[in-house]
């Protein structure tokens, strides 16, 4: 390794940890953000997040579990040949992953719904409350900030994810790396937009919210809903295209 590789080695490391340390420490801290304003509930949420997505790469393991469009635009961009094993990079098979993650979010927010219908048709429930169970929102709104923060937020996912080495350290602890990598980035980086970083996870419950019959739901915040789509989808091609210059 020649010294330029050990220096941009560096800053690309010690700016991983700086921006997550600064960015949890922010969370804490300042006003009007995810942490501040569910509080301590706050590390619970990222928490089941995190295990909900080791749940999700245990299941789809075959596919290479991607649960991510952001994820498969990441890989596309990386140069890789395949997405998993014998599924070649190409434009059909793209489309078959964003269809089946798509589809699969709409799915495990409408089975969501029903394990807790009698609670959504309690009409004391707040109405954002209730949209918030389904899809993310700002806690300040503002649109190119907004999605300025889940650009990096979805960088570091799929930038971290494609610096694993196959077979190797520390893809051979299977799922654990990519769901405490997802509480880490909900505990530092999810609290000005609830960090969507996956545009299915967001639409997909977004549009079950819009479709399903429950009491006092309100709006499903069509307004908001193309930040948590364009930005991941940047994230994601960002660090795909820097992958291939790092790794």
């Amino acid at each position: 390794m020649g010294l330029d590789e050990v220096f941009w080695s560096e800053v690309l490391g010690t700016g991983m940890l700086t921006l997550l340390g600064v960015g949890v420490v922010a969370n804490v801290l300042l006003g009007k953000t995810k942490g501040k304003f569910v509080g301590p509930d706050w590390l619970l949420i990222t928490f089941g997040w995190g295990f909900a997505v080791m749940a999700g790469v245990y299941v789809a393991y075959k596919s290479g579990a991607h649960l991510n469009p952001a994820v498969t635009l990441g890989i596309w961009s990386s140069g890789a040949d395949e997405y998993a094993p014998g599924v070649e990079v190409a434009f059909d098979s793209t489309i078959v992953y964003f269809a089946g993650e798509m589809v699969g979010a709409f799915l495990g927010a409408v089975f969501a719904w029903a394990a807790y219908k009698d609670h959504y048709d309690d009409e004391e429930a707040e109405a954002p409350l209730k949209l918030a169970t389904f899809s993310t929102g700002p806690q300040i709104r503002s649109y190119a900030w907004n999605t300025v923060t889940e650009i990096i937020g979805t960088f570091v996912l799929v930038f971290v994810i494609l610096s694993f080495v196959p077979g190797g350290w520390p893809s051979e602890l299977g799922p654990f790396p990519v769901a405490f990598l997802v509480v880490g980035i909900g505990a530092s980086l999810g609290g000005p937009t609830g960090y969507a970083i996956n545009p299915a996870r967001d639409l997909g419950p977004r549009i079950a919210h819009f479709v399903l019959p429950f009491k006092g739901k309100g709006d499903s915040d069509w307004g908001y809903s193309w930040v948590p789509i364009v930005g991941p989808i940047i994230g994601g091609i960002a660090a795909g295209l820097l992958s291939q210059v790092t790794f």
